[in-house]
């Protein structure tokens, strides 16, 4: 079959042949229609992610939009490596497929379903077990996952939402999207200043973090600097700013502050198939939106290299 082929980690896929997917007894076989370049397709495919199972070659992508033999379109998440979704075929556990609602866009879907499903899950967790939503901050709200996040937090509830990321620019779409911005300089003591004037003596009750690393130290400290409210839960999603961060002692000492992360291997699956049906609703109804730009299957190497702006969709043609 035709497919776009990582041949080692940190080189660039390409278009080619590859042999075609083995589906298991428990597996559906799907026809490509629509796949996105996550940073975690990115990030799996160059091997540098936990998740990564490191069989090169390999064809990346990790979820899409298949066609049955039957003429179905499905959403299908958690395939099998080596073989990914950007290939003219793949297989999916049964499981993790779920029905397109009638007249949905398969590249909105692809598109939107993991980074939308990265903060969904974290939110309705959070409700289900009785928190309120009061006041969320977005860190890296600038990005595809965290523009969603902001969406589903207005969505779900959230009394106000404080998005911060890099680029005035790109802030003025956090603000178009209901969200308080927040510039991040990478100036360590002015963006402690700026994110505790912007909370504006407020406790979040929910974080949702893209971006680890300094810009999780700086929200260490204007959290530890202003009310211990209710209770803060913060959800570590995404670490594009460091793999590590620094956490002083007296936060967590002085307040009701719990960390968690939301990804592979953490989210419950038990409820992520209901919530997957209830999220494509919402791409169905247009409630949440991602810009998209698609490619054809033979420009993989093109829409690899589409990391701004709209998110790369890759079709058969």
């Amino acid at each position: 079959m035709r497919a776009a082929v990582v041949p080692a980690p940190e080189e660039a896929p390409r278009y080619g042949e590859f042999p075609d997917p083995q589906a298991g007894p428990d597996d559906v076989l799907l026809d490509l229609v629509a796949a996105a370049v996550h940073p975690l397709v990115r990030s799996r495919a160059r091997g540098t992610h936990y998740s990564s199972g490191q069989r090169y070659p390999m064809v990346p992508g990790m979820d899409g939009v298949g066609r049955t033999r039957e003429g179905a379109l499905v959403y299908a998440g958690e395939v099998h490596e080596p073989w990914g979704t950007f290939a003219d075929r793949f297989a999916a556990p049964r499981t993790r497929t779920v029905p397109l609602p009638d007249g949905i866009d398969p590249v909105a879907v692809a598109a939107s379903m993991n980074p939308g499903m990265s903060s969904w899950m974290p939110i309705t967790e959070h409700l289900a077990g009785g928190g309120a939503l009061g006041t969320v901050l977005v860190l890296g709200a600038t990005g595809t996952a965290g523009g969603l996040a902001v969406q589903n937090s207005r969505r779900l509830g959230a009394g106000r939402v404080v998005g911060a990321g890099r680029g005035a620019d790109a802030l003025v779409r956090v603000l178009a999207l209901g969200a308080e911005p927040v510039e991040l300089t990478g100036d360590a003591d002015a963006d402690v200043q700026s994110l505790a004037a912007a909370l504006d003596g407020e406790a979040p009750a929910l974080v949702l973090d893209y971006l680890w690393g300094a810009p999780a130290e700086v929200a260490f400290r204007a959290l530890a600097a202003g009310p211990a409210g209710d209770g803060t839960l913060y959800v570590e999603v995404g670490a594009v700013a460091g793999p590590t961060a620094a956490m002083p002692a007296a936060l967590l000492r002085s307040r009701r502050f719990r960390v968690r992360g939301s990804g592979i291997g953490s989210v419950d699956m038990s409820r992520y198939r209901d919530e997957a049906v209830a999220y494509l609703g919402r791409i169905a109804s247009g409630a949440v939106v991602v810009p998209t730009v698609t490619f054809p299957l033979e420009r993989v190497a093109d829409a690899w290299q589409a990391t701004h702006g709209p998110r790369a969709v890759v079709t058969p043609v």
